[in-house]
């Protein structure tokens, strides 16, 4: 399995790099941490810039500067985890995968629908894979259509171990826990509500998506442990902020994963596809609020009148996240695929994940 935490590390990509290392703790896994070359940023930036124009549809199979890694033995399963089409073309760094491999899948992370027909000129990598799967179940009809084959759904996951407040749940001493995209009508809301009532509100500052993470691992341990102390963690449809991308495709986002592994109340949107409620189709996963911050006043404060509802919400979700969330399960699917089995290793983890389920029903 190759991975880009060498090179990039943008931190919207410490998922990504988290579900890396649960299939490397679950299963017999040779991480490939691929590294710049002296000129990486030049070659990169000059490929970025003319494979839009490339009619032969050549320049694509070209290595954008990263130093080059040759596979020495032969394996069952070659598994890229891309974020974005970008990160297929750095797997022109692997010398011999195809050769070496005897099944091969790409999982890619964030491919709209939208976005087939513009990518045209890349899209046709995809075809070096024995199989296709797609985080964004909205997204699978569109790329199986341009590709003239079957690709599969398997949703975005967390390490629900990492966020999971069991076995010792800390105090919840943040009253809303925002990072990520938000509606500023709901921000300025709740800026007012600590102002006036003293509410513990935690909200980015700077523009998260921009931003360098120096240890991916601290990085993701920062967030599960502010998550797991908030009492409402605020959620909102994947790229909910540029319909211009999505073009009306609705999608859940990872955000409800973290919230919701984290045993938080998730305030915010119920995104309209069908992939919510297979991913979170039991009550009170999401309590809505009007994107306006008209009423995110009274339903804070009727959390706060109802503190047993509050703490049966927070049980339900930490719950359900441990027996369907955990990127353990995502690798099973992945493994069932690629037509492998399992690691007594992975069944480990999802033991312990049943035995945490258990402690958080009981609270």
């Amino acid at each position: 399995m190759p991975s880009w935490r060498n090179f990039r590390k943008i931190a919207y990509l410490g998922g990504l790099y988290e579900a890396e290392d649960v299939l490397v703790a679950s299963d017999d896994v040779d991480l490939i941490c691929l590294d710049p070359g002296p000129h990486y940023r030049f070659r990169e930036s000059w490929l970025r810039r003319i494979l839009w124009k490339d009619a032969t549809k050549k320049l694509a199979f070209l290595n954008p500067g990263l130093r080059t890694v040759r596979l020495d033995r032969d394996y069952d399963l070659f598994v890229a985890v891309c974020q974005s089409w970008w990160d297929l073309l750095s797997l022109n760094a692997i010398k011999g995968w195809k050769e070496r491999c005897r099944t091969s899948v790409c999982w890619m992370d964030e491919m709209w629908a939208a976005w087939v027909p513009r990518y045209k000129n890349w899209l046709h990598l995809m075809n070096q894979f024995d199989h296709v799967v797609l985080n964004l179940q909205g997204s699978v009809t569109a790329v199986e259509t341009a590709l003239g084959r079957p690709c599969h759904w398997v949703p975005h996951g967390v390490d629900v171990v990492r966020f999971s407040p069991y076995p010792a749940p800390p105090e919840r001493v943040i009253d809303v826990y925002s990072i990520g995209r938000r509606w500023e009508g709901v921000h300025e809301a709740l800026l007012r509500r600590a102002e006036q009532k003293g509410i513990f509100y935690v909200y980015d500052t700077v523009s998260v998506n921009d931003t360098v993470m120096r240890d991916f691992h601290a990085h993701r341990d920062f967030i599960a442990n502010m998550a797991k102390r908030s009492r409402t963690f605020m959620v909102a449809p994947a790229k909910m902020d540029h319909p211009t991308e999505t073009d009306g495709q609705d999608e859940v986002g990872s955000r409800y994963l973290e919230g919701s592994a984290a045993g938080c109340v998730l305030i915010g949107k119920k995104p309209s596809g069908e992939s919510f409620q297979r991913l979170f189709g039991w009550p009170d996963s999401v309590i809505e609020i009007e994107t306006d911050g008209t009423d995110i006043d009274d339903v804070l404060s009727e959390l706060s009148a109802r503190p047993g509802r509050a703490e049966d919400i927070s049980r339900r979700n930490a719950t359900e996240s441990l027996l369907r969330h955990d990127w353990v399960y995502r690798w099973r699917e992945i493994l069932r695929i690629a037509g492998l089995k399992p690691k007594p290793s992975l069944e480990a983890r999802e033991q312990r994940l049943a035995q945490l389920a258990e402690m958080a029903k009981r609270g």
